[in-house]
């Protein structure tokens, strides 16, 4: 008896001296291993999503298309503003950040919300946040159909090849939302009013961010407050917005043109050091959400 205890405390303090190194080893083994099941995970997830409502998938055509009609009334009816192709400008946003929104929402609950399987299955939990970030894929592929309507039927002069560009843009805000769901999955568990105040911070991020206007259109704030001129070009979605409205929308007088390649080159290195800093803090967790659940 005394052996057992004394061998169990053992194991309880290899585990508690595992370096972050080991454990994003032993994440990236589980995610390899595991294949399969998130595979799995993926397709049951898309296809929940497409039985739970009359039109399934299709509001991911329908939703980008309704946020931009009322963001457009109220820009350039309401406040008068006026921006070439104002509707282009906006979905180019309104499209990535319905992804990240999604996908965050999705993560949030994706360990807390099987609780009645991590209690009586073991297994590797951080499949269950990479499945559901995986699967909002699926759903931003989805929304480029609008994307592609919008072109096609009315600004076919913006139409260009560069639209490819979209795909190494997608993968820089894959990797950081890979590792923001990580964070709120786990934190979660712990705190369930990340989903109320994830809502709410949502959306100020969202209007902090060059989403309704132009990054231009803060060179006042720039001559005059240069420190939060600065401060908000450490948000990863000024990166992100205005490198897929380059390729989306150009600029007011001209096409799309290549995005600066060197600050999505910055965010997709400080995305990956985020990543694994989220891997370390899910795997450090992970080990007491069967009791907290």
């Amino acid at each position: 008896m005394q052996t057992q205890s004394s061998a169990a405390v053992a194991v309880r303090a290899r585990r508690a001296r595992r370096d972050p190194i080991t454990l994003v080893r032993e994440a990236l083994s589980e995610l390899w291993q595991r294949r399969q099941l998130i595979k799995y995970l993926v397709q049951a997830d898309l296809k929940k999503k497409g039985s739970d409502t009359l039109l399934g998938n299709i509001w991911w055509v329908v939703d980008p298309l309704l946020q931009m009609m009322v963001y457009v009334v109220l820009v350039t009816v309401i406040l008068q503003k006026t921006t070439p192709d104002y509707p282009l400008f906006i979905f180019s946003a309104i499209l990535p950040w319905k992804w990240f929104t999604s996908s965050v929402g999705d993560a949030i609950t994706a360990v807390s919300g099987q609780d009645k399987l991590i209690k009586q299955i073991k297994f590797p939990k951080i499949v269950l946040p990479t499945a559901s970030t995986l699967a909002g894929i699926a759903g931003f592929a989805f929304g480029m159909i609008p994307l592609m309507g919008l072109l096609l039927l009315f600004y076919r002069d913006r139409l260009s090849p560069l639209l490819i560009l979209i795909i190494p843009i997608a993968v820089v805000q894959l990797v950081f939302t890979m590792a923001f769901g990580y964070l709120v999955a786990a934190t979660n568990v712990f705190y369930r009013d990340v989903a109320n105040v994830s809502r709410h911070a949502l959306r100020m991020w969202f209007y902090l961010s060059p989403g309704l206007y132009a990054a231009s259109s803060l060179s006042k704030i720039a001559e005059t407050h240069p420190t939060i001129m600065k401060l908000m070009e450490l948000n990863p979605f000024f990166t992100l917005f205005e490198s897929y409205r380059a390729v989306v929308y150009g600029g007011d007088t001209s096409g799309p043109f290549v995005p600066d390649f060197r600050p999505l080159l910055i965010l997709l290195g400080a995305s990956l050091l985020f990543l694994l800093a989220t891997t370390v803090i899910f795997k450090r967790a992970e080990t007491t959400f069967a009791k907290v659940l």
